[in-house]
């Protein structure tokens, strides 16, 4: 990148502009979404010359694009063996009663978000729960927000569970089961936590609710891709945990151990391709590619490390007042201008704190509970709210009626636990 003070200034007022898209959702003149935004501003580094075109190339973590593209064929191959309508009459089978019906969907939510992507769970779950509840007779509103507030929150447990987290993975080096075994037990307490404040919250709604399973019809499951595609997730997973010894010994990485046990389900599912690939969200892949050339442009000019500086007696000098003080920031910051972009900037921070590997825990844990904050504050929240809207309306204050308290508690209950566990 030049170093002309001009480019300077250019590479900020890029930076904003394209977050401001970005933060606005869409705006109705330009008709411009999230990944249209982001290009355009990585487009306007290069066209600028604010950016080389080689340094753009160089700027993308490949590493997270194809972890995420890994998870997302995983995904892709459950969906068309049935895997996820088989959940969802499964649970509803054996739940009995409103409340348990809304634990069960809070654990399995947040357990597959953490093995899959919350954002891919999301967007896979909401029509079959809808049609579940709807099939139920039930209320539709604390099972919308128990399967939002749970895919964020136990995707927190592993380096795969969502898009900030494979970034912190791939910035910070922890590994797979330093990481699960670091955030897996606040997870576990928090979605206990979410679980009993949604049951609070809708304790009058749920009180009067029955639910209705006469006329369940079976769900179609192709049980031989089922099993094929469940045996790769299985190899895949086992693989995670032992991600140092197959890094040394075969140069795979977690990024290329999850693309290449999506390979094999390609060769052993016998499924034509194009429904495959047609389930992948490669607007979310353009997304985070052209983010990382935009955060890469405004990292040239230094501007993230001067705002650290100045921040830096704010932090504190022990390692518990710097946690306790970046994860407000970074609960303010993911609702700002969103986790991913938010995990791109702070992450050049880390290796400035007294404890860089507890803070990346901290980071990682922060901005993903940030999500539940108000219907805007994650993707999750978005697809879940965007898909029922066939049969419900959710406002702004129905959703931070509970969304605030929820992330206050967790977030105050998550930190303290990593700060006594470390």
């Amino acid at each position: 990148m030049s170093s002309a003070p001009h480019h300077y200034w250019l590479a900020i007022a890029i930076f904003a502009v394209t977050y401001a898209l970005i933060s606005t959702r869409r705006l109705k003149i330009f008709r411009l979404n999230r990944p249209a935004s982001a290009l355009l501003g990585a487009v306007a580094m290069v066209v600028f010359g604010v950016m080389r075109i080689e340094d753009a190339y160089r700027a993308v973590d490949w590493n997270t694009i194809v972890l995420l593209l890994g998870m997302m064929l995983l995904s892709s191959y459950l969906q068309l063996a049935g895997f996820f309508e088989l959940a969802a009459d499964w649970i509803l089978l054996r739940a009995r009663t409103p409340q348990r019906l809304l634990m069960m969907l809070v654990f399995a939510s947040g357990i597959l978000s953490a093995l899959l992507v919350n954002d891919t769970i999301c967007l896979m779950l909401t029509p079959l729960v809808v049609t579940v509840i709807v099939r139920g007779r039930l209320p539709l509103l604390p099972y919308l927000m128990a399967l939002a507030t749970s895919a964020n929150i136990g995707s927190v447990m592993t380096l795969t569970g969502n898009p900030q987290n494979m970034i912190i993975g791939n910035l910070s080096g922890i590994p797979y089961a330093r990481f699960l075994l670091g955030l897996a037990p606040a997870a576990l307490i928090c979605l206990t936590l979410d679980w009993l404040i949604l049951s609070w919250g809708f304790r009058r709604v749920l009180a009067g609710a029955r639910i209705e399973t006469a006329g369940l019809v079976p769900a179609r499951v192709n049980r031989p891709l089922l099993a094929k595609t469940l045996a790769c997730l299985a190899l895949v997973t086992v693989a995670f945990f032992f991600d140092a010894p197959i890094r040394r010994h075969f140069g795979l990485n977690v990024a290329w151990i999850a693309l290449a046990g999506a390979s094999v389900a390609m060769v052993l599912a016998r499924v034509d391709t194009h429904e495959v690939l047609k389930l992948v969200d490669w607007h979310l892949l353009l997304f985070f590619a052209a983010l990382f050339v935009v955060v890469e442009g405004l990292r040239e000019t230094q501007l993230p490390e001067q705002i650290y500086q100045s921040l830096r007696g704010v932090f504190g000098g022990t390692a518990t007042a710097q946690a306790w003080n970046l994860t407000w920031f970074s609960v303010a910051g993911s609702n700002i201008f969103s986790n991913v972009p938010f995990v791109l900037i702070a992450g050049q921070w880390m290796r400035n704190f007294a404890e860089p590997e507890l803070m990346w825990k901290v980071l990682a844990l922060s901005t993903t509970f940030a999500g539940n904050l108000t219907i805007l504050g994650s993707v999750a929240n978005v697809i879940v709210v965007e898909s029922a809207k066939p049969h419900i309306e959710v406002g702004f204050w129905d959703y931070a009626r509970l969304g605030i308290p929820i992330t206050i508690i967790t977030t105050v209950v998550g930190v303290a636990m990593l700060l006594v566990l470390r």
